[in-house]
């Protein structure tokens, strides 16, 4: 299986790179694991929603370069549905079990996703209706697919 992940703005920060690279190299034994960054769009303070909707409509099309054909896309979303942890293990094997082959995660920015985007989901999830950096969202995604991956091998995970 293929996991993708696409997400808005680039990591700066060490202590998230290194847990980043930590959870990509455990994924290794389970999946082929893309990370794909895209530019984020400065906002302005106070921008006004045609604003905000500009951005989202500018960062949409860079992420949208990346989505490929016959791929099964999940959007991070607060207004998503929430899943426990075994219950995203078993939408990733279920996925693999009728085909699909290559899952697609995407992560917004600061202000979220544009409708192009979310025009193409076929799955909105959500972690929490709390507000999350989209740095730490990526971290906090890269450790529930792993623990995904073990709990569908049947192996060990912390509860």
């Amino acid at each position: 299986m293929k996991i993708t992940i696409i997400s808005v703005g680039k990591i700066k920060e060490k202590y998230l790179r290194d847990a980043i690279s930590e959870y990509a190299k455990r994924l290794g034994k389970y999946c082929k694991l893309e990370l794909i960054e895209t530019a984020d769009e400065k906002t302005p303070d106070h921008a006004s929603s045609t604003q905000k909707d500009l951005i989202r409509a500018r960062e949409a099309e860079r992420i949208l370069k990346h989505v490929r054909e016959g791929a099964y896309i999940i959007t991070l979303e607060i207004e998503g549905k929430e899943l426990s942890s075994e219950k995203l293990a078993e939408k990733i094997e279920t996925l693999g079990i009728q085909g699909n082959s290559h899952i697609i995660f995407i992560i917004g920015g600061s202000i979220g996703l544009g409708e192009d985007v979310l025009d193409k989901s076929d799955f909105a999830l959500s972690f929490s209706k709390m507000t999350f950096p989209h740095q730490l969202m990526k971290v906090i995604l890269l450790e529930q697919i792993y623990r995904s991956f073990r709990i569908i091998n049947g192996e060990p995970y912390h509860k």
